[in-house]
């Protein structure tokens, strides 16, 4: 039977990447998203992948949305944590509003989602979380103390989850991705990128596809001796 992943964030960018290529290699995929339906709609009619429509940064939708994912499909035994967002600014126009947005969606939500799942996944003594940190969240960013906190965070979240989770037969593992082709990057000033560009060795954005590489090894059946390990998918842009 064929295992079950719950990717956050799944439908768009990284996580889109992500749920096709865990399709493709033979997992039951559900994606999570948040509020772009017309996104949603195109991806499911694309790919053939349930998707779910909930908030990851609060805790009770998460829960009722993980039970009745797993009345549809069956036990979750894999968890992609991709959801996130970003609300930019300078510590002197950073609103805590902005902050909180950014802390509960991009790091609260690796919590409310491994909680909902930590108890089944011991008792079936199995399970794959692999949390999508930042090269940000390693090296920081002018501009972004909320999101490089909460990228950050996941480093440290994933390290003490795997201790966690080793004895049960549960891996969880970080990825930290550079700077790659999606919506997100391609919203920033063409002046700006170009100087992104111009600091990454091998001289181009990343693939979202090279990041679902990354996903796809780590949560193999027989990947289960890497635990509390950070990825870095980056074009040696930083070398942590």
């Amino acid at each position: 039977m064929a295992r079950v992943a719950l990717v956050t964030g799944g439908t768009r960018g990284i996580g889109a990447a992500i749920s096709k290529m865990l399709k493709d290699k033979g997992y039951t995929v559900a994606a999570n998203y948040a509020g772009n339906e017309v996104a949603a709609k195109k991806f499911k009619e694309e790919t053939g992948i349930a998707v779910y429509k909930f908030d990851v940064g609060d805790y009770a939708a998460v829960q009722t949305a993980v039970a009745q994912i797993e009345k549809d499909l069956g036990p979750i035994d894999v968890v992609v944590n991709n959801a996130g967002i970003t609300r930019d600014g300078t510590m002197k126009r950073l609103s805590r509003d902005h902050w909180d947005a950014v802390i509960d969606t991009n790091l609260g939500s690796c919590f409310n989602v491994c909680k909902a799942v930590w108890d089944g996944m011991n008792g079936r003594a199995f399970g794959r979380i692999v949390n999508i940190g930042s090269i940000n969240g390693q090296g920081g960013q002018y501009g972004q103390v909320n999101y490089a906190a909460a990228k950050s965070g996941i480093h440290g979240f994933t390290k003490a989850l795997a201790q966690e989770g080793a004895a049960k037969g549960i891996t969880v593992n970080a990825i930290a991705p550079g700077y790659t082709d999606t919506d997100m990057v391609s919203a920033v000033p063409a002046p700006v990128l170009e100087k992104i560009v111009a600091k990454i060795p091998v001289g181009r954005l990343g693939k979202a596809d090279e990041i679902a590489r990354g996903v796809v090894f780590l949560v193999a059946d027989d990947a289960g001796f890497i635990t509390g390990s950070t990825l870095s998918i980056n074009g040696g842009q930083h070398m942590y």
